[in-house]
């Protein structure tokens, strides 16, 4: 049988068109309307890297105020920082889905339309209030090279409070393209914990303990600016006062050279028994740098009387001497007696350049720590306690035992690798946990403690950091006619770099003290997708042509 073809009336047809071609509008407009009320946005992405997270969200809806950001990353930048420029951009944008008005920013290009000098002001200017400026040697498409100077940073404003804002990640260990991503990475987390703490109602507040020689206010300043944009900051004695620090958050011992009497550590112990925080930068080795400077000197312990409390909460502390192939530099003169002096860079392995633990919101992503003079840490076996090492030594270390000898003159000695044979030594160590009290079944009453107490033999989840470097809290200090000039915790004079040294304490303290759980914004992760410079460049043509003909 053969089939005949059914034509359809041309009425019916258009009629059929015009009911969808409706349908299609009426879904059209649908849509539209429901995405003025409700907020969908799709993110295809394995890492979730356009996906704020349900802490950010919830600061964002609660905050109280308006806050302004200046993002000081306009004009004409290299490629790698438009990348950046971009991501700031929307971040903020998707803050503003939450937070509304509350959120308002502005991009500003600092060099524009200004003459020489006053360019030269407002960089000034921008680097008194707090951001980096980053130094770029830029390549144009002949191999022409320029320099170029930038702010990847923000002001930002709320009330009548300024705080500056730096987000590029520049760790000189690596490349341009990691550490682009790291600072992409972090960027929820610099932008959230900054406006969590601006908008917050109550201000934290941390205790660096005084009276056993710790470093002063002037040695400690950087760090102290640094924890005053998060936290109030008191500086004080113990005197054997019971519950005089229940006040605070944490308290920070930085650089004790004097014993602790008994009654100062049962106030630390049962301020730690109570939930407390404690962080404990102790060295292990005491030497004199003056005598060093000179010829040698020799490096003997570094006994504060604090070692059996510290045995007791999982830690011990060595009194020995570390040195790592990795680390820092310094200058020796190396001119011959009567001639001018010719200073000239040497590996100094008393110095290590201590590795973070890349696991961990503490340490993921921060550059190397800067050490002078540090000791080993052991970990000891306790149920209760959780520990966890944050800082160690290179694979290639070797450890001397107490006193030692150490000369200048020992740089001009090749390190001879068998001694070497030591690797990744603990330098830092987190504790956490419900801590036993060092004065369970001890007599109290002839340790000279004032005030009022109720003894707890055992704790509350309380937390402590031990670091076997003291230097690691501590910046360099020079006074003049203008006064006291800080220099950034882990400055390098000699290699004119900044290490990790502050953020690795001003993450710590974070930590101890969050309570809302934005410091695990840390650990969120990008995969880095690196394109081949070489095949881009070979290349480049082909994919212009074809990015220009194909879609038409």
């Amino acid at each position: 049988m053969r089939s005949k073809k059914i034509h359809l009336p041309e009425e019916f047809l258009s009629g059929k068109s015009a009911v969808l071609s409706y349908l299609i509008l009426g879904i059209i407009i649908m849509l539209m309307f429901l995405s003025q009320i409700y907020f969908v946005r799709l993110d295809l992405t394995s890492e979730k890297r356009y996906t704020l997270s349900p802490v950010t969200k919830e600061t964002l809806k609660n905050m109280p105020g308006m806050a302004f950001i200046r993002v000081y990353l306009d004009g004409d930048l290299p490629p790698e920082f438009i990348k950046m420029r971009n991501s700031i951009r929307e971040m903020l944008d998707e803050f503003r889905v939450y937070a509304g008005d509350r959120i308002q920013y502005q991009f500003v290009n600092p060099m524009a339309g200004k003459t020489p000098q006053a360019r030269k002001n407002l960089m000034q200017e921008l680097v008194n209030k707090g951001l980096q400026v980053t130094n770029v040697q830029a390549t144009d498409e002949e191999g022409g090279k320029s320099e170029k100077y930038i702010f990847p940073g923000a002001i930002i404003t709320y009330k009548n409070t300024e705080v500056p804002l730096n987000l590029l990640q520049n760790n000189p260990g690596l490349s341009a393209e990691e550490n682009l991503n790291n600072s992409l990475q972090l960027l929820e987390y610099r932008l959230i914990s900054t406006l969590h703490t601006l908008a917050s109602d109550t201000v934290k507040k941390i205790a660096f303990i005084e009276g056993h020689g710790e470093f002063d206010q002037y040695q400690t300043a950087d760090i102290s600016r640094e924890l005053s944009l998060f936290f109030q900051i008191d500086r004080g004695k113990i005197n054997g006062v019971a519950g005089c620090l229940d006040q605070y958050v944490a308290v920070i011992i930085a650089g004790p050279t004097q014993r602790f009497s008994e009654a100062d550590k049962f106030v630390l112990d049962q301020y730690l028994m109570q939930g407390g925080k404690i962080l404990f930068f102790i060295d292990g080795a005491r030497i004199s740098l003056d005598s060093l400077h000179e010829s040698a000197s020799v490096a003997l312990m570094n006994d504060v009387n604090l070692d059996d409390q510290l045995f007791r909460y999982g830690v011990r502390i060595n009194h020995n001497l570390i040195q790592d192939i990795q680390c820092a530099l310094i200058p020796v003169n190396t001119a011959v007696e009567g001639q001018a002096a010719r200073f000239v860079p040497f590996p100094w392995y008393y110095f290590p350049l201590l590795i973070p633990r890349q696991d961990h919101p503490v340490t993921r992503t921060i550059n190397l720590v800067r050490s002078e003079f540090a000791s080993s840490i052991d970990t000891l076996a306790a149920a209760s306690l959780r520990k966890t090492i944050l800082l160690t030594t290179s694979p290639f270390t070797k450890v001397s035992n107490l006193p030692n000898y150490v000369s200048l003159e020992q740089v001009r000695n090749a390190p001879r690798k068998e001694e070497f044979n030591r690797q990744n030594l603990p330098v830092a160590v987190l504790v956490e946990g419900s801590f036993p009290s060092v004065f369970r079944n001890r007599m109290l009453e002839g340790l000279g403690i004032k005030g009022s107490y109720q003894f707890r033999p055992s704790g509350q989840s309380g937390a402590i950091v031990v670091v076997s470097d003291a230097d690691i809290i501590r910046n360099e200090v020079r006074f003049d006619a203008r006064g006291p000039l800080i220099s950034p915790a882990g400055f390098d004079r000699y290699t004119n770099q900044i290490f990790g040294n502050r953020e690795f304490v001003v993450n710590t303290l974070n930590y101890l003290t969050d309570a809302s759980g934005i410091i695990q914004l840390r650990n969120k992760e990008f995969r880095l997708r690196v394109l081949d410079r070489n095949k881009v460049r070979n290349e480049r043509t082909k994919w212009q042509i074809i990015n220009t003909v194909v879609p038409s």
